[in-house]
């Protein structure tokens, strides 16, 4: 096997304490929000104060290490200054890029911020060369993070039109829309992830005793129904367990994880600058974990070694593994 380019490793973190041990575990990147609404991974007891985000991006340029801050949410009419705050705060502070999708935001960041990096989020959805044209050309958008709906063929005739860096996601939880366009939680909730930055809220999640059942609700909705004693799973709606006619079962997708590890060489071939690691609402021992085996992954593949199918198993969903839309066989 010959080397591939070194790719850069973008890692997720929730918590100063998840950015401190991506880093040491030797992320190349580190991507984080702020606590509220700006960022799409807006749960309770995740993401970074003010205070926080300032001493984080100080502790990761001391040690080489670059820190995007995500800003990918869609502001409410009449309420933009919430997000323009999380731009102004974010260039003060010395962030290296901003991760933006909203129209707005991204024009206020290249009138305000000229000289930070803007990435385009996958919030945006830009899953064709025109449409990340439109956004390279008229806001000088540097990286797109790409949706997780392409085959690596499709990457690569992408990178051939587009004059800007593609991220593509390499590892973790699946999201089995295009993103930036799920509806399912805010039928399901009231509160959109596109808007309010959360899916699937644990303000609407219940468990309940059903006879020798336990149910998971989400919201007014069965997602799921376990007999006693087997663990129940959160009730995420794209990965419920429901009954569609004849059939019965996960009928969007089933819980389980992104793994396109083996697939580096033909990603690094397509063009790809970046592989980004999904996981801000994990726990420091999961990003650790995940950061370190991607790292040795990424490393080995520069190096022109055998790349190990099976050394994520451990950490993903349902202790099961898909390359999803990279070979298109999602459901």
């Amino acid at each position: 096997m010959t080397g591939c380019s070194r790719l850069e490793l973008v890692c997720p973190a929730g918590t100063p304490a998840a950015l401190r041990a991506a880093i040491d575990a030797g992320a190349d990147t580190v991507y984080c929000g702020f606590r509220d609404e700006t960022n799409a991974r807006n749960f309770p007891g995740l993401n970074f104060s003010r205070a926080e985000m300032e001493e984080s991006i100080a502790y990761a340029h001391a040690r080489e290490t670059k820190v995007f801050v995500a800003i990918n949410t869609f502001p409410r009419a009449g309420e933009e200054h919430l997000w323009h705050r999380a731009i102004d705060d974010s260039a003060a502070f010395g962030a290296d890029a901003l991760i933006l999708a909203d129209l707005g935001l991204l024009a206020y960041a290249t009138d305000r911020y000229p000289k930070i990096r803007r990435h385009l989020s996958v919030q945006a959805a830009a899953a064709n060369a025109d449409a990340i044209g439109f956004y390279t050309r008229n806001f000088g958008v540097r990286r797109v993070v790409l949706p997780r709906i392409l085959t690596v063929e499709e990457i690569a005739a992408i990178n051939r039109e587009i004059d800007c860096e593609t991220e593509a996601f390499i590892f973790g939880s699946l999201c089995v829309m295009a993103e930036g366009r799920c509806s399912l939680s805010s039928y399901v909730t009231g509160t959109s992830p596109n808007l309010g930055g959360v899916c699937s809220p644990g303000s609407h999640v219940a468990y309940r005793d059903d006879g020798d059942d336990l149910s998971s609700i989400l919201g007014a909705f069965t997602i799921h129904r376990v007999g006693r004693g087997v663990p129940a799973p959160y009730p995420t709606v794209c990965k419920g367990h429901f009954t569609a006619g004849d059939f019965k079962g996960h009928v969007f997708e089933d819980p389980t994880s992104l793994d396109a590890s083996t697939l580096i060489p033909r990603l690094a071939t397509a063009g790809v600058t970046a592989l980004k690691i999904e996981g801000r609402q994990r726990g420091r021992a999961y990003v650790s974990a995940a950061v370190r085996t991607l790292r040795r992954i990424v490393d080995d593949c520069a190096a022109g070694l055998q790349i190990s199918g099976t050394m994520l198993a451990h950490l993903s969903e349902g202790q099961s593994t898909t390359q999803g839309a990279y070979q298109k066989i999602w459901r």
